[in-house]
């Protein structure tokens, strides 16, 4: 199926590690069994969904390191096509931890080393000999220490003619609300980061199409997506509000639900799908990456299975 390039940015990637233990107890040797390892970070999370989807991209990844090198043969293993950009440092390490007796799970994400100006710039050189007028580029995932708040905009700015889709948090995601970026395609948050920023709770779909849409007539986003959690998913843009309801699943893990969500949505996007099949596709994969175990994301045929469900109406 022909689609438009995606490219997607990865500037603070993981080597995610996932293991087991029986129960967490302070002062003890915890026995762990033997861990998956998995290429992690945002962009990289949703190139790898848009190759199990049967779609492309191109990967821009930042390594450096010893893990850098394990992290890009763990990326060449699954067949995803990706650049790499000279990072500082050590390419950081994640660990999710589930404790068998409660079903909880534990989540610990390292910082990543810092960047200068140097490595701010060969992004930038790179973005702009890769990014295709037309095409969607993904900037998804934690911004790396070292670089301004506002990097996100500067990363927009050297993609000329590209459709950008944001997805952040934390004061990133603030700022890009307090200062909008110029023609931003799509802006991606979770609920609480939603309520975070409305400044009040979004009880009811209804709550959070209109808090949406008043972003999109702020002149943040062309469309906005907010993520409702288990009850789905709601997108606004100028003219509509819609909600794509999520398939009732039983939950394993949340790791990658959010980067399965903007995969799916993506790629049918650069088919020439509408909002409405884009939004349906996105909140299957979602709802697929959350029955999978920890760094594991969607899988076809769940997303596939699960898709019916996944039924759109207007707000």
């Amino acid at each position: 199926m022909s689609q438009l390039p995606i490219l997607t940015l990865t500037l603070n990637p993981a080597l995610d590690m996932a293991t087991e233990v029986h129960e967490l107890l302070p002062g003890h040797k915890l026995r762990c069994t033997e861990p998956l390892l998995d290429p992690g970070g945002g962009g990289l999370n949703v190139s790898r969904a848009i190759k199990a989807l049967g779609g492309d991209s191109l990967a821009l990844v930042a390594i450096g390191g010893l893990t850098g090198d394990r992290l890009a043969g763990l990326i060449r293993a699954e067949g995803v096509t990706f650049l790499s950009i000279l990072g500082p440092g050590e390419t950081r390490q994640s660990l999710t931890v589930n404790e068998v007796t409660t079903g909880k799970q534990y989540r610990f994400m390292l910082p990543g080393p810092v960047w200068g100006e140097a490595e701010r710039a060969r992004v930038f050189t790179l973005l702009r000999a890769t990014a295709r007028p037309g095409g969607l580029s993904v900037i998804s995932g934690s911004q790396p220490p070292g670089v301004p708040v506002d990097f996100p905009a500067q990363l927009a700015a050297s993609m000329t003619e590209s459709r950008v889709v944001l997805d952040t948090s934390g004061a990133t995601l603030t700022e890009a609300v307090r200062h909008p970026i110029p023609d931003l395609e799509v802006l991606r948050m979770d609920g609480e980061e939603g309520e975070g920023l409305a400044g009040r709770p979004l009880p009811t779909r209804e709550d959070t199409a209109e808090f949406a849409q008043s972003l999109v007539h702020r002149g943040v986003a062309k469309t906005v997506i907010i993520a409702r959690g288990a009850d789905g998913n709601v997108l606004a843009d100028k003219d509509s509000r819609i909600f794509a309801k999520a398939a009732k699943v039983r939950v394993k893990s949340t790791v990658g639900a959010g980067d399965s969500f903007v995969a799916a949505f993506v790629l049918a996007l650069s088919r020439g799908q509408s909002n409405a099949e884009a939004l349906a596709l996105g909140s299957a994969a979602a709802s697929a990456a959350v029955t999978t175990d920890a760094t594991q994301l969607c899988r076809p045929e769940d997303v596939m299975r699960l898709l019916p469900e996944c039924v759109v109406t207007a707000v």
